[in-house]
């Protein structure tokens, strides 16, 4: 690698960050490993070009070749997802949010959304987000009785506010989203239905969940988490909506797009229409529900009782810790989660009573059903001694070696 000699402290760090993947298990719900070939992909010179426009209607010259490769990325989405249309240029599922609301809604319209402490994201009207800041925004919750969602109180919510956008899909969510349900309440009140799958785009590109597409009248999702691809967005609607979509994305809020991030999530659309992904999909449930149920055994309260996708979230109350202990704790021994608010949190969002923890990640590198109930044990073991660094060091060595079990990016880089 050239840059070792050209820029040693950069390289330095890319090698630690690679052992740190290698050798940690990573069960941030919304972080995964990506392929080679959209490694190869992403690191191509296709970086190199700008292509402002879309395809065949570019504002620069020399892009016949990146034409082919967007049109490619937008059929393959378009066929996964069953869609009508789609634009694959979104940076993130921030901005593929962001370029809904600019393509039907006007600054100050109202939106509902699910509440941020409550499973929801930033961009479906939290204060700080721009989403809060632009628009009137309504927050729904989850029941106080079983922590799942009332789709009668969303609709009288629906009803009081008149919302000109109701925002489904979550970012904390573990159980089944009806949308079929959520279109209906948006009809009933004239609103327009935006689905956010980006947590759970793999399992509904494989079968493992409802998919949004028939009713919503735009789905929004980022190609990596569950999907497996490059850090980016994507869109996906309607032909009505199609034009007010790809101006929303350019020129309305982005300029050239990432050509190198396209073609990889042309690759890794590709990869998302395998048995082998659909496998893979059906696993990372099985995992998260073998490892939420051998939490529960051990004592620990699961929110909403349990999971149906690759998330759960974990209340410590019980436990005297806080979330944000958990994740310090945990991640001093090789362990990575994130703190998270639980439904009816009295924490703050920096402190928090819960965690989040998610099998995407482990899943990819092989790990099934009895690898979970090591993982389960190890977590159990650092959270009854959240302060001790022997544990912690212990635990960290035994996360080494069970990551040694099924490598991944060893092979590439020589670790």
């Amino acid at each position: 690698m050239k840059l070792a000699e050209k820029d040693s402290k950069v390289y330095n760090l890319i090698r630690q960050e690679i052992d740190r993947e290698e050798y940690s298990l990573i069960m941030i719900a919304s972080e995964n490993y990506v392929d080679e070939d959209v490694l190869d992909t992403q690191g191509c010179v296709l970086t190199n070009k700008y292509a402002e426009g879309y395809p065949s209607k570019r504002y620069y010259s020399g892009c016949r070749f990146l034409d082919e490769i967007e049109d490619i990325a937008i059929e393959r989405a378009k066929k996964l997802f069953n869609a009508e249309h789609a634009n694959v240029q979104p940076h993130s599922g921030s901005s593929a949010n962001m370029a809904v609301y600019f393509a039907v809604l006007n600054i100050g319209d109202t939106i509902l959304g699910m509440d941020i402490a409550h499973g929801g994201h930033l961009t479906h009207g939290s204060r700080v987000s721009f989403s809060g800041k632009f628009y009137r925004t309504v927050g729904y919750k989850v029941s106080e009785k079983d922590e799942m969602l009332d789709y009668d109180e969303i609709r009288s919510i629906a009803i009081k506010e008149r919302p000109k956008l109701i925002i489904t899909g979550a970012s904390a969510y573990s159980r089944i989203i009806d949308f079929k349900r959520f279109r209906e309440i948006a009809d009933e009140v004239g609103a327009y239905l935006m689905a956010d799958i980006a947590h759970i785009a793999g399992l509904v590109a494989a079968g493992y969940h409802p998919s949004p597409v028939e009713y919503a009248h735009f789905v929004t999702t980022t190609t990596h988490k569950t999907l497996r691809g490059p850090r980016g967005g994507l869109i996906l609607c309607k032909k009505e909506f199609a034009k007010a979509i790809d101006s929303a994305v350019f020129p309305g809020i982005q300029g050239g797009p990432l050509m190198h991030v396209i073609a990889a999530k042309a690759v890794a659309l590709n990869n998302a229409m395998s048995d082998e992904f659909k496998e893979y999909q059906k696993q990372i449930i099985l995992n998260a529900r073998h490892l939420c149920k051998s939490m529960m055994e051990r004592d620990y309260r699961i929110v909403s009782g349990g999971t149906d996708n690759h998330l759960f979230l974990v209340d410590l109350t019980n436990k005297g810790i806080t979330g944000k202990i958990a994740q310090e704790s945990l991640e001093n021994s090789g362990i990575m989660i994130n703190k998270n608010l639980i439904p009816f949190d009295t924490k703050s969002p920096m402190v928090t009573s819960g965690i989040r923890i998610g099998t995407p990640a482990i899943t990819t590198r092989g790990m099934k059903e009895k690898e979970m109930e090591i993982i389960c044990e190890l977590i159990d073991r650092v959270l009854k001694n959240p302060e001790d660094e022997r544990v912690q060091n212990q635990v960290r060595e035994e996360v080494r070696g069970l990551c040694s079990r099924f490598p991944f990016y060893s092979r590439i880089y020589n670790l």
